[in-house]
């Protein structure tokens, strides 16, 4: 299964390759006509930078962890067949990251955004005997998949506004205005959310309970990298607004700021790397909050060096891990002596990571400075401090596994988990000697997201530019920041602090365990009695109908009708009877009596159907309430005696509930009343379907529109039920095996 993984991913990579160099190419075929939406898929630039991270570093994190799980799976004392819960959530992320990397599409965005964070879900919890897994698969779970319907609220918006939700037409429509800049907001959010920036940040480093090859996969070069990649694919609509730009500039210093300085403060291995991600990916987002061609370009060459770089370094800390059985830098040190090629590998995505020469990281932090040198003076230092900041935490981690004096011996670990570094090592000296194709790339990517032409041209220059001075301050200021650590220890511990006891995650916290008590506290109150039931249903219904008139003009738009002589008489006294029938349903006592009211109503809106013209469904209607009378009065009459027998009244009922029945029974009539009314008295002008329905009549294969719907519509519904038994016998099958059943 492992190496199936791979093999899809290397074609995907080789795909991917050829079809950019080719000049890209687009699908467009009908999904929902009637709605406007379409499969819409185009591998532009923007498209090829992602897939080829997706599918690049994919194949060499599927290598990894074809010889990681095993040892895992051992560790945790696991049967081996649990690998095939692994692989295919892996496979289907990278074919729900390639889709998303390529779609053109808000809707189909929204879809293969949820389908990545479902994937995330059962990998993050993997090891679902651990309740951290659990607890972290579904914080996951909450925050990037609630904050991703913020984009189909967009997507609504964006169709009201345009009718369209194709980002390239969309694109097209020039404008700006309140709801543009709201639409936008609300694609930031869901972004930076998947982004895991500040202040929904937090749910990235509980991510790493699970296993290294999904943190060093999802966690560096594609969950994450989803969020600035939907950044990257709206940002012209973003850029119409400056509030927005201005926010994506605000959180993206926030937390570069606030990522590096946790990474600072951290022990383990996989949080100092999970903190740094995000501290990593809030230079992405300052520079798409910067714009322009310069921010674009730097953003593009940014999110390939950091998918390079991340992945090497997360594998490093799973690879360390297996040999020594430890995952904190005070307890390891010194393995360069028993690990070389490992320490080797690791220290060239370090220095990539901290943008030394040499590599493919120094053109990063080029393209950073330029960007940061065309917005105001504040920025420039902010830069300057950001890759100090960087410089400090990924020293501090790679010079805490190998140098230094020896604390554990380390084990031999498979060739796999440390060729996969190695591999990525060499890219990143490639890249720092042969730039050209990775800008050229980059290029690409922020053509499509700035909208225009963006051309990128990285190299050494052996002067006194200000790019090349500003990366020397840094570099000063972060050797610095290694040789003194009680400069900077107290502070970022007592950052640490704050954040642990007023951060985001504590409201998290809170807001989910209130939740979950006031949903249990309404299942309790719906599930007492069948009122409580029916009440739960109607009072939200009648209070959401309430609100919808209440923000909608009804001006004129109820009218009262006249009632002509003979046949409006004969309804109007048809449905007083149903009136009455319904009054005396709701006090009747005896079953026999509540059967044959009920068979009044349905006769006489039967009667109501025939005076309208519609024969059949009066025909329909007898025979339905003519079955349902004769079924109830058979049952009626089996039932015991004492069963059967009027029912005493009921107690009289406490004070403080006797208005409860005709309040809710008021508030649902009064709602129905409302709806029912203002559709009769203002009708749809709109053409309806029913000439679209015969014309496709004949391409479905069937003569008569209602054969058609009841072969394809019930169809359909009937798989869905039979999907849903299914789930529940595989579900009550699994848990009588393992005796959980009782």
């Amino acid at each position: 299964m492992a190496w199936s993984a791979v093999a899809t991913a290397v074609i995907a990579f080789v795909a991917s390759l050829a079809i950019w160099s080719g000049g890209g190419a687009a699908i467009d075929i009908p999904w929902a006509p009637t709605l406007g939406l379409r499969l819409s898929f185009t591998l532009d630039g923007l498209g090829a930078l992602y897939c080829l991270l997706a599918s690049g570093i994919g194949a060499l994190v599927f290598s990894y962890g074809a010889s990681y799980l095993p040892l895992h799976l051992e560790h945790e004392r696991r049967s081996p067949g649990e690998r095939w819960r692994f692989w295919p959530w892996m496979a289907l992320f990278m074919v729900a990251m390639l889709g998303l990397a390529i779609a053109q599409d808000l809707v189909l965005l929204f879809i293969l955004f949820d389908i990545t964070a479902i994937c995330s879900y059962f990998l993050i919890g993997f090891d679902r005997e651990r309740r951290e897994a659990r607890v972290a698969a579904l914080m996951a779970l909450v925050v990037t998949g609630v904050s991703a319907v913020a984009v189909l609220i967009a997507a609504v918006l964006l169709y009201t506004e345009h009718g369209t939700v194709s980002i390239p037409a969309l694109l097209a429509q020039p404008g700006s205005g309140t709801t543009m800049t709201i639409a936008a907001a609300l694609l930031a959010v869901g972004a930076l959310a998947k982004s895991a920036q500040v202040p929904l940040h937090f749910w990235l480093p509980r991510a790493m309970a699970a296993p290294t090859p999904v943190s060093a996969y999802l966690h560096s070069a594609a969950m994450v990298a989803a969020g600035v990649l939907v950044i990257g694919r709206v940002h012209p609509l973003l850029a119409r607004s400056q509030v927005v730009l201005d926010g994506l500039l605000v959180v993206g210093l926030a937390s570069i700021l606030i990522g590096g300085a946790l990474a600072l403060a951290k022990d383990e291995f996989k949080q100092i790397l999970a903190h740094s991600t995000i501290s990593q990916y809030g230079y992405v987002v300052t520079l798409y909050g910067i714009g322009g061609p310069a921010g674009a370009g730097a953003a593009g060459l940014y999110v390939i060096t950091h998918g390079i770089a991340k992945s090497a370094l997360f594998m490093t800390a799973g690879a360390v891990t297996m040999a020594t059985g430890e995952d904190r830098l005070s307890r390891v040190g010194g393995l360069r002596q028993d690990m070389p090629l490992l320490a080797t590998a690791s220290g060239v995505a370090a220095a990539t990571l901290a943008a030394l020469p040499v590599t493919l990281g120094f053109f990063k932090d080029e393209l950073f400075f330029k960007a940061a040198l065309e917005a105001a003076w504040p920025m420039r230092v902010a830069a300057v401090g950001a890759a100090a900041l960087t410089f400090a935490y990924i020293g501090r981690f790679w010079m805490g596994l190998f140098l230094g004096p020896r604390r554990v011996m380390a084990r031999p670990v498979p060739r796999l988990l440390v060729a996969p570094v190695a591999v990525l090592a060499v890219v990143a000296l490639f890249g720092g000697v042969v730039v050209e194709p990775f800008a050229r790339l980059a290029a690409d990517a922020a053509s499509a997201s700035h909208g225009s032409r963006v051309a990128l041209a990285p190299a050494y220059h052996l002067d006194a530019r200000p790019e090349n001075i500003m990366a020397l301050a840094a570099w000063a200021l972060g050797g610095l920041a290694l040789v003194f650590p009680r400069v900077w220890r107290s502070a970022v511990r007592a950052l640490e602090t704050v954040g642990d006891r007023l951060g985001p995650r504590r409201g998290y916290a809170v807001a989910l365990t209130t939740i979950d008590h006031v949903s249990g506290v309404l299942h309790r109150m719906e599930v007492r009695d069948l009122r409580n039931s029916v009440a739960a249903v109607l009072v939200p219904g009648g209070v959401l109908a309430a609100l919808g008139f209440a923000a909608t003009p009804t001006a004129g738009a109820y009218e009262t009708g006249r009632i002509a002589p003979g046949d409006d008489l004969m309804i109007v006294a048809l449905l007083a009877l149903v009136m009455i029938a319904a009054l005396a349903l709701a006090t009747a006592r005896a079953h026999l009596h509540l059967v044959l009211t009920l068979s009044v109503v349905g006769f006489a809106l039967a009667a109501v159907y025939a005076f309208l013209g519609a024969p059949d469904v009066a025909l329909v209607a007898v025979v339905v309430d003519t079955v349902t009378s004769l079924v109830f009065v058979a049952a009626v009459a089996r039932l015991p005696r004492d069963i059967a027998a009027p029912a005493k009244a009921p107690p009289a009922p406490r004070s403080r509930l006797r208005w409860r029945d005709p309040l809710v029974g008021a508030i649902g009539g009064l709602a129905v009343f409302g709806a029912i009314w203002g559709f009769l008295s203002r009708p749809s002008i709109h053409q309806g379907i029913a000439a679209e329905h015969i014309r496709l009549a004949p391409q479905a294969h069937g003569q008569a529109v209602v054969t058609v719907i009841l072969a394809d519509f019930r169809g359909l519904d009937t798989l869905a039920e039979i999907t849903v038994l299914a789930v529940a016998v595989v579900g009550v099958a699994t848990l009588l095996r393992r005796g959980r059943l009782w």
